[in-house]
């Protein structure tokens, strides 16, 4: 392992261990998500459907990233199926609410990793890890061993325990949650769970108690974090309330608005997300976001409409 390009892993190394046996602690009653279901995941699936095993749909080098999470190598994304959150308009359905992946062991895992980072990626992006921190520890130790050397980049829902994110402190460089909802009764109603708000707010404030904000160095994310808001048709409010939690967050935090929803899985069922949302709330969004002087990254084909 070269100590030029990637010296912090010589630093979490010695940790990790500890990390790894207070995690799998949490296993035997799970709370690593908002959910706090309780389960004994050693002998059955929590709420999320995630069981012992890390289960995988695909791991690939991704472009579709924000700029400085792909870069020009692309992103090494792991794709974990299951999900704490069950969102009646999620585009990922069939891996995050119908499961559809691979049980594959700790040592497989981190072969993922070190195949993405061998491939070329800038980082390895870990989409939806939330129910799977423990494992994903556990193969940390085994792929910085063999030479992993690229930041790690958790990209999650947001719907994280405090304690979970605390677990992680030093490991992860990049922090990608979604600011999804500004009211509970909104995430009840499009997600099927409580407390989201509380949860999703203080999770957010500790990753950026970690990281700070975003370092970008040649056109690529070193650390830091960047949030990721997806706006829903008929609900620009929502978005301005998130924005200006956001705001007090930092007022130099980067923040990923996304025009890019559209009707699928069970949205058909709600008339008021059942359409995609109009270049005029976009551009609305995008000048209320001005208007807070925040900066980060928008659909320029979206707001040109």
């Amino acid at each position: 392992m070269s100590e030029k390009l990637y010296p912090r892993y010589l630093n979490i190394r010695e940790g990790l261990q500890k990390r790894v046996e207070q995690a799998y602690n949490i296993l035997k009653e799970c709370t690593l998500c908002g959910r706090e279901c309780k389960k004994n995941r050693f002998v059955e699936k929590g709420e999320c459907g995630a069981g012992l095993l890390p289960v995988v749909s695909s791991y690939n080098l991704h472009f579709g990233e924000e700029p400085p999470i792909s870069g020009l190598r692309g992103s090494g994304t792991i794709f974990f199926t299951g999900c704490s959150l069950s969102c009646v308009f999620c585009q990922n359905y069939p891996i995050s609410q119908q499961r559809i992946g691979n049980e594959i062991t700790i040592e497989k895992l981190a072969e993922y990793m070190l195949s993405l980072e061998h491939k070329g990626a800038h980082n390895i992006n870990l989409v939806t890890p939330t129910h799977y921190v423990p494992q994903i520890l556990a193969s940390l130790i085994i792929a910085i061993d063999k030479g992993l050397n690229i930041p790690i980049v958790y990209n999650t829902g947001g719907y994280d325990s405090l304690h979970t994110i605390k677990l992680i402190q030093g490991i992860v460089d990049i922090y990608l949650p979604d600011a999804k909802y500004s009211r509970d009764k909104l995430a009840l109603k499009y997600s099927g769970i409580t407390r989201y708000v509380e949860t999703n707010r203080k999770a957010i404030c500790e990753m950026f108690n970690q990281v700070g904000n975003l370092v970008v160095k040649g056109g690529v994310a070193k650390s830091g974090i960047l949030v990721r808001h997806l706006l829903l048709p008929s609900h620009l409010e929502n978005t301005k309330e998130i924005l200006n939690f956001l705001k007090d967050v930092s007022p130099d935090i980067k923040i990923s608005l996304m025009g890019q929803y559209f009707p699928c899985n069970r949205a058909t069922d709600y008339p008021e997300i059942n359409m995609r949302i109009s270049p005029d709330e976009y551009k609305e969004a995008i000048s209320f976001l001005n208007s807070l002087s925040l900066e980060g990254y928008i659909q320029d084909s979206l707001a040109r409409i």
